[in-house]
Protein backbone atom coordinates (compact mmCIF):
# COMPACT_ATOMS: atom_id res chain seq x y z
CA UNK A 1 0.00 0.00 0.00
CA UNK A 2 1.56 3.04 -0.91
CA UNK A 3 0.89 6.89 -1.00
CA UNK A 4 -1.38 6.81 1.76
CA UNK A 5 -4.64 4.50 2.72
CA UNK A 6 -5.84 2.68 -0.66
CA UNK A 7 -8.76 0.54 -0.01
CA UNK A 8 -11.14 -1.57 -2.47
CA UNK A 9 -14.28 -1.94 -0.80
CA UNK A 10 -16.88 -5.00 -1.24
CA UNK A 11 -20.63 -4.76 -0.81
CA UNK A 12 -21.57 -3.62 2.33
CA UNK A 13 -24.95 -2.87 3.80
CA UNK A 14 -25.67 1.10 4.93
CA UNK A 15 -28.45 2.22 7.17
CA UNK A 16 -31.26 3.37 5.57
CA UNK A 17 -31.98 -0.23 3.71
CA UNK A 18 -29.83 0.79 0.98
CA UNK A 19 -26.94 -0.73 -0.22
CA UNK A 20 -23.08 0.65 -1.36
CA UNK A 21 -20.78 -1.03 -4.10
CA UNK A 22 -17.50 0.47 -4.50
CA UNK A 23 -14.64 -1.12 -5.64
CA UNK A 24 -11.29 0.93 -7.04
CA UNK A 25 -8.88 -0.62 -9.96
CA UNK A 26 -5.13 -0.03 -10.50
CA UNK A 27 -3.81 3.59 -9.88
CA UNK A 28 -0.62 4.56 -11.35
CA UNK A 29 1.22 7.67 -10.44
CA UNK A 30 4.36 8.48 -11.88
CA UNK A 31 6.85 11.24 -10.12
CA UNK A 32 8.45 13.75 -12.00
CA UNK A 33 12.14 12.26 -11.25
CA UNK A 34 10.92 8.66 -12.93
CA UNK A 35 10.50 6.93 -10.04
CA UNK A 36 7.25 5.25 -10.15
CA UNK A 37 4.99 4.71 -7.69
CA UNK A 38 2.34 2.04 -8.29
CA UNK A 39 -1.07 1.70 -6.13
CA UNK A 40 -2.77 -1.98 -6.48
CA UNK A 41 -5.80 -3.32 -6.06
CA UNK A 42 -6.32 -3.81 -2.10
CA UNK A 43 -8.62 -5.92 -0.10
CA UNK A 44 -8.71 -4.33 2.69
CA UNK A 45 -11.97 -2.94 4.55
CA UNK A 46 -12.00 -0.08 6.57
CA UNK A 47 -14.74 1.74 9.12
CA UNK A 48 -15.38 4.97 8.03
CA UNK A 49 -18.40 7.24 7.88
CA UNK A 50 -19.89 9.04 4.46
CA UNK A 51 -21.81 11.52 3.45
CA UNK A 52 -23.69 11.36 -0.01
CA UNK A 53 -26.77 12.57 -0.79
CA UNK A 54 -27.17 14.41 2.26
CA UNK A 55 -27.51 11.05 4.46
CA UNK A 56 -24.79 9.46 6.45
CA UNK A 57 -24.13 5.49 5.71
CA UNK A 58 -22.02 3.71 8.04
CA UNK A 59 -20.26 0.22 6.57
CA UNK A 60 -20.95 -2.78 8.59
CA UNK A 61 -19.68 -3.93 11.57
CA UNK A 62 -17.87 -7.06 9.69
CA UNK A 63 -15.27 -4.51 8.38
CA UNK A 64 -11.63 -5.40 8.85
CA UNK A 65 -8.59 -3.48 8.99
CA UNK A 66 -5.06 -5.02 7.66
CA UNK A 67 -1.75 -4.58 9.58
CA UNK A 68 0.40 -2.44 6.86
CA UNK A 69 3.83 -4.19 6.05
CA UNK A 70 6.72 -3.89 8.72
CA UNK A 71 9.13 -1.28 8.21
CA UNK A 72 12.94 -1.92 8.02
CA UNK A 73 15.96 -0.32 8.99
CA UNK A 74 19.30 -1.50 8.39
CA UNK A 75 22.11 0.51 9.92
CA UNK A 76 25.89 -0.50 8.37
CA UNK A 77 28.68 1.01 10.00
CA UNK A 78 32.09 1.11 8.47
CA UNK A 79 35.05 -0.12 10.36
CA UNK A 80 33.17 -0.66 13.82
CA UNK A 81 35.05 -3.61 15.86
CA UNK A 82 33.16 -6.18 18.20
CA UNK A 83 34.22 -4.05 21.05
CA UNK A 84 33.49 -0.78 19.55
CA UNK A 85 29.65 -1.70 21.22
CA UNK A 86 30.32 -1.91 25.32
CA UNK A 87 27.35 -4.31 25.60
CA UNK A 88 29.54 -6.87 23.45
CA UNK A 89 32.77 -6.39 25.35
CA UNK A 90 33.62 -5.86 28.91
CA UNK A 91 37.03 -4.77 27.60
CA UNK A 92 35.41 -2.05 25.11
CA UNK A 93 36.99 1.59 25.87
CA UNK A 94 33.92 3.38 24.67
CA UNK A 95 30.37 3.97 26.12
CA UNK A 96 27.47 3.36 23.64
CA UNK A 97 24.25 3.60 26.15
CA UNK A 98 21.98 4.38 22.80
CA UNK A 99 22.94 1.24 21.41
CA UNK A 100 23.14 -0.78 24.72
CA UNK A 101 19.66 0.03 25.40
CA UNK A 102 18.55 -1.17 21.69
CA UNK A 103 20.06 -4.67 22.12
CA UNK A 104 18.56 -4.50 25.62
CA UNK A 105 14.94 -3.91 24.05
CA UNK A 106 15.92 -6.27 21.26
CA UNK A 107 18.46 -8.58 20.42
CA UNK A 108 22.62 -9.12 19.94
CA UNK A 109 23.95 -12.08 18.30
CA UNK A 110 27.21 -12.91 19.48
CA UNK A 111 28.73 -14.99 16.83
CA UNK A 112 28.02 -12.54 14.02
CA UNK A 113 29.99 -12.88 10.68
CA UNK A 114 30.66 -11.10 7.73
CA UNK A 115 31.78 -12.97 4.84
CA UNK A 116 35.12 -10.75 4.37
CA UNK A 117 37.44 -8.74 6.21
CA UNK A 118 37.00 -5.27 4.10
CA UNK A 119 34.41 -3.17 2.50
CA UNK A 120 32.96 -3.83 -0.90
CA UNK A 121 32.17 -7.85 -0.97
CA UNK A 122 30.76 -7.50 2.58
CA UNK A 123 28.09 -4.94 1.04
CA UNK A 124 27.50 -6.90 -1.37
CA UNK A 125 26.79 -10.04 0.53
CA UNK A 126 24.39 -7.86 3.18
CA UNK A 127 22.37 -6.47 -0.16
CA UNK A 128 21.76 -10.19 -1.62
CA UNK A 129 22.41 -12.81 1.35
CA UNK A 130 25.17 -14.28 -1.36
CA UNK A 131 28.73 -14.55 -0.53
CA UNK A 132 30.83 -12.57 -2.22
CA UNK A 133 32.35 -15.69 -5.08
CA UNK A 134 28.56 -15.14 -6.67
CA UNK A 135 27.60 -11.82 -6.28
CA UNK A 136 30.91 -10.97 -7.86
CA UNK A 137 32.41 -8.71 -6.08
CA UNK A 138 35.36 -10.08 -4.25
CA UNK A 139 37.23 -6.04 -4.59
CA UNK A 140 37.39 -2.60 -3.53
CA UNK A 141 36.42 0.05 -6.31
CA UNK A 142 39.03 2.53 -5.83
CA UNK A 143 38.87 5.71 -8.38
CA UNK A 144 42.56 7.08 -6.87
CA UNK A 145 43.90 3.52 -7.86
CA UNK A 146 42.48 3.03 -11.07
CA UNK A 147 40.15 0.55 -9.85
CA UNK A 148 36.86 1.30 -11.60
CA UNK A 149 35.24 -1.16 -13.68
CA UNK A 150 33.49 -3.76 -11.88
CA UNK A 151 30.51 -3.32 -9.43
CA UNK A 152 27.43 -4.77 -8.20
CA UNK A 153 25.92 -6.37 -11.23
CA UNK A 154 22.41 -5.17 -12.10
CA UNK A 155 21.68 -9.15 -12.47
CA UNK A 156 21.74 -9.19 -8.64
CA UNK A 157 18.61 -8.33 -6.58
CA UNK A 158 19.17 -6.70 -3.49
CA UNK A 159 16.84 -6.07 -0.58
CA UNK A 160 15.47 -2.89 -1.84
CA UNK A 161 14.59 -4.75 -5.43
CA UNK A 162 12.85 -7.98 -3.03
CA UNK A 163 10.95 -5.37 -1.03
CA UNK A 164 10.14 -3.28 -4.38
CA UNK A 165 7.59 -6.09 -5.28
CA UNK A 166 5.26 -4.91 -2.01
CA UNK A 167 5.17 -1.22 -2.94
CA UNK A 168 8.08 -0.26 -0.23
CA UNK A 169 9.85 2.99 -0.43
CA UNK A 170 13.39 2.19 -0.65
CA UNK A 171 16.55 4.89 0.40
CA UNK A 172 20.41 4.63 0.61
CA UNK A 173 22.18 7.35 2.52
CA UNK A 174 25.55 6.93 3.29
CA UNK A 175 28.24 4.57 1.74
CA UNK A 176 27.55 2.54 -1.38
CA UNK A 177 30.85 1.02 -2.77
CA UNK A 178 29.27 -1.34 -4.89
CA UNK A 179 30.48 0.44 -8.26
CA UNK A 180 31.04 4.08 -8.57
CA UNK A 181 30.29 4.12 -12.74
CA UNK A 182 26.82 4.77 -14.08
CA UNK A 183 25.32 0.86 -14.71
CA UNK A 184 26.42 0.51 -10.91
CA UNK A 185 24.92 3.11 -8.57
CA UNK A 186 21.88 2.87 -5.97
CA UNK A 187 19.05 4.23 -8.00
CA UNK A 188 20.12 1.03 -10.08
CA UNK A 189 19.32 -1.31 -7.59
CA UNK A 190 16.34 -0.83 -6.01
CA UNK A 191 16.66 2.75 -4.10
CA UNK A 192 14.57 5.54 -4.84
CA UNK A 193 17.27 8.02 -3.56
CA UNK A 194 20.68 7.99 -2.40
CA UNK A 195 22.56 10.50 -1.08
CA UNK A 196 26.52 9.60 0.06
CA UNK A 197 29.94 9.24 -0.85
CA UNK A 198 30.29 6.16 -3.67
CA UNK A 199 33.33 4.12 -2.32
CA UNK A 200 35.41 5.00 0.90
CA UNK A 201 35.81 8.32 2.41
CA UNK A 202 39.33 8.62 2.14
CA UNK A 203 39.53 7.87 -1.20
CA UNK A 204 39.83 10.70 -4.03
CA UNK A 205 37.83 12.08 -4.84
CA UNK A 206 35.74 12.46 -2.04
CA UNK A 207 32.34 13.94 -3.06
CA UNK A 208 29.17 13.88 -1.77
CA UNK A 209 26.40 12.80 -4.35
CA UNK A 210 22.38 13.16 -4.40
CA UNK A 211 21.02 10.30 -7.06
CA UNK A 212 23.67 11.13 -9.89
CA UNK A 213 24.18 14.39 -9.52
CA UNK A 214 27.72 15.52 -6.96
CA UNK A 215 26.24 17.96 -4.54
CA UNK A 216 29.59 18.51 -2.54
CA UNK A 217 33.32 18.50 -3.43
CA UNK A 218 34.94 18.65 -0.88
CA UNK A 219 33.35 17.13 1.65
CA UNK A 220 33.51 18.33 5.49
CA UNK A 221 33.84 14.85 6.93
CA UNK A 222 32.92 16.10 10.32
CA UNK A 223 29.02 16.59 9.05
CA UNK A 224 28.76 13.53 7.71
CA UNK A 225 26.67 11.11 10.55
CA UNK A 226 24.55 13.74 11.72
CA UNK A 227 23.45 14.75 7.70
CA UNK A 228 23.18 11.20 6.89
CA UNK A 229 21.12 10.50 10.36
CA UNK A 230 18.92 13.60 9.49
CA UNK A 231 18.32 12.40 6.28
CA UNK A 232 16.90 9.12 7.53
CA UNK A 233 14.73 10.87 9.71
CA UNK A 234 13.22 13.05 7.46
CA UNK A 235 12.63 9.64 5.09
CA UNK A 236 11.11 7.80 7.89
CA UNK A 237 8.48 10.63 8.68
CA UNK A 238 7.92 11.22 4.94
CA UNK A 239 6.91 7.48 4.69
CA UNK A 240 5.59 6.85 7.66
CA UNK A 241 1.90 5.75 6.15
CA UNK A 242 3.48 3.75 4.02
CA UNK A 243 6.17 0.75 4.16
CA UNK A 244 9.36 1.50 3.82
CA UNK A 245 13.26 0.36 3.72
CA UNK A 246 16.05 2.85 5.01
CA UNK A 247 19.51 1.34 4.06
CA UNK A 248 21.55 3.72 6.44
CA UNK A 249 25.50 2.29 5.78
CA UNK A 250 26.79 5.69 7.88
CA UNK A 251 30.96 6.43 7.09
CA UNK A 252 32.07 5.98 10.18
CA UNK A 253 34.03 4.71 12.30
CA UNK A 254 36.28 4.11 8.97
CA UNK A 255 39.30 6.63 8.30
CA UNK A 256 39.34 9.56 8.13
CA UNK A 257 38.02 9.94 11.46
CA UNK A 258 36.00 13.17 12.33
CA UNK A 259 33.06 14.39 14.65
CA UNK A 260 30.62 17.01 14.45
CA UNK A 261 31.30 20.08 16.52
CA UNK A 262 28.77 18.35 19.81
CA UNK A 263 31.22 15.38 19.75
CA UNK A 264 34.60 17.02 19.01
CA UNK A 265 36.79 17.13 22.16
CA UNK A 266 40.04 18.82 20.83
CA UNK A 267 41.11 19.38 24.19
CA UNK A 268 41.59 15.54 24.50
CA UNK A 269 43.26 14.69 21.27
CA UNK A 270 44.05 11.45 21.32
CA UNK A 271 40.55 10.42 21.66
CA UNK A 272 39.13 11.13 18.27
CA UNK A 273 37.52 7.59 17.61
CA UNK A 274 36.04 7.52 20.89
CA UNK A 275 34.13 10.49 19.86
CA UNK A 276 33.60 9.20 16.79
CA UNK A 277 31.49 6.29 18.11
CA UNK A 278 29.75 8.68 21.11
CA UNK A 279 28.27 10.59 17.57
CA UNK A 280 27.24 7.64 16.07
CA UNK A 281 25.92 5.90 18.96
CA UNK A 282 23.65 9.40 19.85
CA UNK A 283 22.55 9.52 16.39
CA UNK A 284 20.87 5.48 16.65
CA UNK A 285 19.22 7.22 19.63
CA UNK A 286 18.00 9.52 17.13
CA UNK A 287 16.33 7.34 14.78
CA UNK A 288 14.89 5.46 17.31
CA UNK A 289 13.44 8.03 19.21
CA UNK A 290 11.75 8.93 15.66
CA UNK A 291 10.47 5.70 15.74
CA UNK A 292 8.48 6.08 19.00
CA UNK A 293 7.03 9.45 18.31
CA UNK A 294 5.63 8.29 15.31
CA UNK A 295 4.27 5.87 16.42
CA UNK A 296 5.34 3.31 13.99
CA UNK A 297 8.45 1.60 16.30
CA UNK A 298 6.67 -1.43 16.94
CA UNK A 299 6.27 -2.34 13.17
CA UNK A 300 9.77 -1.25 11.91
CA UNK A 301 12.54 -3.85 12.06
CA UNK A 302 15.99 -1.63 13.08
CA UNK A 303 19.24 -3.88 12.74
CA UNK A 304 22.18 -2.31 13.18
CA UNK A 305 25.73 -4.21 12.52
CA UNK A 306 29.41 -3.61 10.26
CA UNK A 307 30.75 -4.63 7.32
CA UNK A 308 33.84 -5.96 9.06
CA UNK A 309 36.19 -5.73 11.74
CA UNK A 310 38.51 -2.28 13.27
CA UNK A 311 40.78 -0.22 12.17
CA UNK A 312 43.22 1.39 14.19
CA UNK A 313 42.03 3.14 17.27
CA UNK A 314 38.95 0.44 17.30
CA UNK A 315 38.72 -2.14 19.13
CA UNK A 316 37.80 -5.63 18.66
CA UNK A 317 37.07 -7.01 22.26
CA UNK A 318 39.57 -9.15 23.25
CA UNK A 319 39.57 -11.01 19.38
CA UNK A 320 42.92 -11.35 17.38
CA UNK A 321 43.63 -9.47 14.39
CA UNK A 322 41.55 -6.34 12.60
CA UNK A 323 40.05 -5.04 9.43
CA UNK A 324 41.73 -6.86 6.39
CA UNK A 325 42.74 -9.97 8.25
CA UNK A 326 40.83 -13.39 8.80
CA UNK A 327 41.30 -13.68 12.32
CA UNK A 328 37.84 -13.39 14.66
CA UNK A 329 39.02 -9.76 14.77
CA UNK A 330 38.42 -9.04 11.03
CA UNK A 331 35.27 -11.21 10.97
CA UNK A 332 33.40 -11.10 13.49
CA UNK A 333 30.92 -7.60 13.99
CA UNK A 334 27.98 -6.42 16.63
CA UNK A 335 24.50 -7.56 15.55
CA UNK A 336 21.72 -6.00 17.05
CA UNK A 337 18.21 -6.25 16.38
CA UNK A 338 14.86 -4.42 17.68
CA UNK A 339 11.45 -5.24 16.79
CA UNK A 340 9.21 -4.89 19.78
CA UNK A 341 6.20 -7.14 19.81
CA UNK A 342 8.02 -9.25 16.98
CA UNK A 343 11.77 -10.05 18.65
CA UNK A 344 11.68 -9.95 22.66
CA UNK A 345 13.89 -7.91 24.87
CA UNK A 346 17.21 -8.86 26.16
CA UNK A 347 17.69 -12.02 24.06
CA UNK A 348 21.42 -13.04 23.37
CA UNK A 349 22.34 -16.14 21.42
CA UNK A 350 25.63 -17.00 20.48
CA UNK A 351 25.27 -19.35 17.70
CA UNK A 352 27.04 -18.53 14.87
CA UNK A 353 25.55 -16.78 11.87
CA UNK A 354 26.40 -14.14 9.00
CA UNK A 355 25.47 -10.94 7.17
CA UNK A 356 24.34 -13.72 4.37
CA UNK A 357 21.29 -14.11 6.92
CA UNK A 358 20.10 -10.32 6.62
CA UNK A 359 18.32 -10.97 3.46
CA UNK A 360 16.41 -14.02 3.91
CA UNK A 361 15.50 -12.75 7.85
CA UNK A 362 14.28 -9.26 6.49
CA UNK A 363 12.49 -11.80 3.64
CA UNK A 364 10.83 -13.73 6.19
CA UNK A 365 9.57 -10.58 8.56
CA UNK A 366 7.84 -8.56 5.40
CA UNK A 367 6.49 -11.70 3.85
CA UNK A 368 8.18 -11.60 0.91
CA UNK A 369 9.25 -14.10 -1.48
CA UNK A 370 12.97 -14.26 -1.44
CA UNK A 371 15.02 -13.61 -5.08
CA UNK A 372 14.21 -17.10 -6.99
CA UNK A 373 16.28 -18.41 -9.73
CA UNK A 374 19.95 -17.85 -7.67
CA UNK A 375 21.27 -19.82 -5.16
CA UNK A 376 20.71 -17.68 -1.45
CA UNK A 377 23.31 -18.82 1.19
CA UNK A 378 21.54 -16.91 3.91
CA UNK A 379 18.95 -18.66 5.85
CA UNK A 380 16.00 -17.05 8.01
CA UNK A 381 17.25 -16.75 11.61
CA UNK A 382 14.31 -14.96 12.95
CA UNK A 383 13.53 -17.63 15.52
CA UNK A 384 17.33 -16.79 16.62
CA UNK A 385 16.56 -13.26 17.49
CA UNK A 386 13.19 -14.06 19.33
CA UNK A 387 14.76 -17.48 21.45
CA UNK A 388 18.14 -17.70 23.17
CA UNK A 389 18.54 -21.78 22.65
CA UNK A 390 17.74 -21.79 18.96
CA UNK A 391 20.94 -23.50 17.03
CA UNK A 392 22.14 -21.77 13.98
CA UNK A 393 20.11 -22.81 10.84
CA UNK A 394 23.94 -23.51 9.17
CA UNK A 395 26.39 -26.51 8.99
CA UNK A 396 29.01 -24.28 8.25
CA UNK A 397 29.68 -20.13 7.74
CA UNK A 398 32.78 -19.52 5.15
CA UNK A 399 35.19 -16.51 5.13
CA UNK A 400 36.85 -15.11 1.96
CA UNK A 401 40.26 -13.05 1.61
CA UNK A 402 40.47 -11.66 -1.40
CA UNK A 403 39.36 -14.18 -4.37
CA UNK A 404 39.67 -17.62 -2.54
CA UNK A 405 38.01 -18.83 0.24
CA UNK A 406 40.03 -18.62 3.31
CA UNK A 407 38.10 -20.29 6.74
CA UNK A 408 35.23 -22.52 7.65
CA UNK A 409 33.53 -22.10 11.41
CA UNK A 410 31.32 -25.52 11.85
CA UNK A 411 29.86 -24.89 15.73
CA UNK A 412 32.88 -23.92 17.89
CA UNK A 413 35.35 -24.59 15.41
CA UNK A 414 37.07 -22.47 13.16
CA UNK A 415 39.85 -23.83 10.58
CA UNK A 416 42.06 -21.09 8.86
CA UNK A 417 42.63 -23.30 5.64
CA UNK A 418 44.83 -20.52 4.05
CA UNK A 419 47.32 -18.47 6.38
CA UNK A 420 46.06 -15.02 7.64
CA UNK A 421 49.15 -13.73 7.52
CA UNK A 422 51.42 -11.68 9.51
CA UNK A 423 50.06 -8.24 10.86
CA UNK A 424 49.91 -4.93 8.93
CA UNK A 425 52.75 -3.18 8.93
CA UNK A 426 54.99 -6.42 10.60
CA UNK A 427 57.96 -5.20 8.30
CA UNK A 428 58.45 -1.72 9.44
CA UNK A 429 60.47 -0.82 12.61
CA UNK A 430 59.20 1.04 15.31
CA UNK A 431 60.67 4.36 14.17
CA UNK A 432 59.26 3.45 10.85
CA UNK A 433 56.07 2.67 12.31
CA UNK A 434 55.53 6.17 14.60
CA UNK A 435 56.76 8.38 11.76
CA UNK A 436 54.37 6.53 9.04
CA UNK A 437 52.23 8.84 6.88
CA UNK A 438 49.16 7.49 5.49
CA UNK A 439 48.45 8.68 1.61
CA UNK A 440 45.17 8.79 2.22
CA UNK A 441 45.17 10.60 5.44
CA UNK A 442 43.34 14.34 6.14
CA UNK A 443 45.66 17.11 4.08
CA UNK A 444 43.44 20.05 4.83
CA UNK A 445 42.57 21.11 1.00
CA UNK A 446 40.37 17.85 -0.43
CA UNK A 447 40.21 15.57 2.17
CA UNK A 448 38.65 17.54 5.42
CA UNK A 449 39.03 15.95 8.93
CA UNK A 450 40.93 16.13 11.65
CA UNK A 451 44.87 15.54 11.61
CA UNK A 452 44.65 13.68 14.97
CA UNK A 453 43.96 10.36 13.47
CA UNK A 454 44.75 7.00 14.83
CA UNK A 455 48.11 5.73 14.36
CA UNK A 456 49.27 2.41 13.49
CA UNK A 457 50.82 1.81 16.61
CA UNK A 458 46.91 1.62 17.85
CA UNK A 459 46.59 -1.69 16.81
CA UNK A 460 42.47 -2.97 18.00
CA UNK A 461 43.34 -6.44 18.17
CA UNK A 462 45.27 -9.04 20.19
CA UNK A 463 48.76 -9.18 18.93
CA UNK A 464 49.27 -12.62 20.03
CA UNK A 465 49.04 -15.93 19.96
CA UNK A 466 50.56 -19.26 17.86
CA UNK A 467 52.32 -17.77 14.35
CA UNK A 468 49.91 -18.05 11.70
CA UNK A 469 50.29 -20.45 9.00
CA UNK A 470 47.59 -22.52 7.05
CA UNK A 471 45.49 -25.22 8.74
CA UNK A 472 45.29 -23.81 11.94
CA UNK A 473 42.45 -24.87 14.07
CA UNK A 474 41.15 -22.74 16.98
CA UNK A 475 38.43 -24.23 19.59
CA UNK A 476 36.57 -20.85 19.39
CA UNK A 477 34.30 -21.91 23.02
CA UNK A 478 37.84 -21.98 24.91
CA UNK A 479 40.15 -19.65 22.79
CA UNK A 480 37.95 -16.81 21.11
CA UNK A 481 41.46 -14.74 20.88
CA UNK A 482 43.10 -17.57 18.73
CA UNK A 483 45.89 -18.14 20.58
CA UNK A 484 46.25 -21.60 20.23
CA UNK A 485 46.37 -23.84 17.21
CA UNK A 486 45.22 -27.40 17.88
CA UNK A 487 45.25 -28.78 14.74
CA UNK A 488 47.57 -31.71 15.47
CA UNK A 489 45.64 -32.52 18.58
CA UNK A 490 42.09 -32.77 16.28
CA UNK A 491 42.87 -34.20 12.98
CA UNK A 492 39.68 -35.53 12.26
CA UNK A 493 38.41 -32.38 13.19
CA UNK A 494 40.64 -30.74 10.58
CA UNK A 495 39.60 -33.46 7.70
CA UNK A 496 35.72 -32.79 8.39
CA UNK A 497 36.12 -28.72 8.19
CA UNK A 498 37.99 -29.44 5.15
CA UNK A 499 36.08 -31.88 3.37
CA UNK A 500 33.33 -29.29 3.81
CA UNK A 501 34.85 -26.22 2.78
CA UNK A 502 36.57 -27.82 -0.10
CA UNK A 503 32.92 -28.76 -1.59
CA UNK A 504 32.25 -25.08 -0.94
CA UNK A 505 35.77 -24.23 -2.78
CA UNK A 506 34.49 -25.54 -5.98
CA UNK A 507 32.09 -23.05 -6.74
CA UNK A 508 34.50 -20.83 -6.72
CA UNK A 509 35.36 -19.26 -9.98
CA UNK A 510 38.02 -17.72 -11.38
CA UNK A 511 38.16 -13.94 -11.07
CA UNK A 512 39.66 -11.76 -13.73
CA UNK A 513 41.69 -8.77 -12.86
CA UNK A 514 39.31 -5.83 -14.38
CA UNK A 515 40.28 -3.13 -16.85
CA UNK A 516 42.67 -0.79 -14.88
CA UNK A 517 42.13 3.05 -15.63
CA UNK A 518 45.33 3.92 -13.64
CA UNK A 519 46.70 7.06 -15.71
CA UNK A 520 50.16 7.07 -14.23
CA UNK A 521 53.36 5.85 -15.22
CA UNK A 522 54.51 2.48 -13.55
CA UNK A 523 56.81 3.12 -10.44
CA UNK A 524 60.30 1.85 -10.54
CA UNK A 525 60.63 -1.95 -9.17
CA UNK A 526 60.27 -1.90 -4.83
CA UNK A 527 58.51 1.55 -5.10
CA UNK A 528 54.83 2.26 -4.23
CA UNK A 529 52.38 3.49 -7.20
CA UNK A 530 51.43 7.30 -5.78
CA UNK A 531 47.65 7.37 -5.59
CA UNK A 532 45.87 9.79 -8.24
CA UNK A 533 44.42 13.16 -6.36
CA UNK A 534 41.39 12.75 -8.40
CA UNK A 535 39.69 16.44 -8.93
CA UNK A 536 35.94 16.20 -7.93
CA UNK A 537 33.00 17.98 -8.66
CA UNK A 538 31.78 15.28 -11.59
CA UNK A 539 31.01 11.41 -11.61
CA UNK A 540 34.02 11.22 -13.96
CA UNK A 541 37.86 9.93 -12.49
CA UNK A 542 40.08 11.52 -14.88
CA UNK A 543 41.35 14.11 -13.94
CA UNK A 544 44.32 14.83 -12.06
CA UNK A 545 46.01 18.35 -10.36
CA UNK A 546 48.51 19.88 -12.46
CA UNK A 547 51.45 18.54 -9.64
CA UNK A 548 50.58 15.24 -10.42
CA UNK A 549 50.89 15.19 -14.58
CA UNK A 550 54.42 15.35 -14.51
CA UNK A 551 53.45 11.46 -13.87
CA UNK A 552 50.84 11.01 -16.70
CA UNK A 553 51.77 8.13 -19.05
Amino acid sequence: MTGGIFCGLSRNTFDGSKNFIASFSHLLLSASDGNRFEMKYSSCFVVYGLILCGQTFAIGADAKVENPPPNVILIFADDLGYGDVACFSEQSPFKTPNLDRMAAEGAKLTSFYVPTPYCAPSRGTILTGRYPFRHSVVRNPAPDAGINNFGLPQSEITIAEMLKVKDYATAAYGKWHLGHQAEWLPRKQGFDEYLGILYSNDMFPVQLVHNETVVEYPVVQATLTKRYTDKAIDFIKDNRDEPFFLYLPHAMPHKPLAASEDFYTPETRNDLYADVIAELDADVGRLLDSLKELKIDERTLVIFTSDNGPWYGGSTGGLRGMKAKTWEGGLRVPFIARMPGTIPAGVQNDSPVASIDVLPTIAAITHVQPPEGRIIDGKNILPLLQDSSVQSPHEAIFGMQGLNLSTIRMGKWKLHVRNPGPMRFSNLSPEELADYVDPRGPDGVILLAPFEQAPPTAHPGVTTGDSPQAMMLFDLDEDRAEQKNVADQNPEIVQKLLGEFRKMEKQVPEFEAPQNDYLFRASKKGQRSPLMRLIGGELRYDRVPETQKKWLK
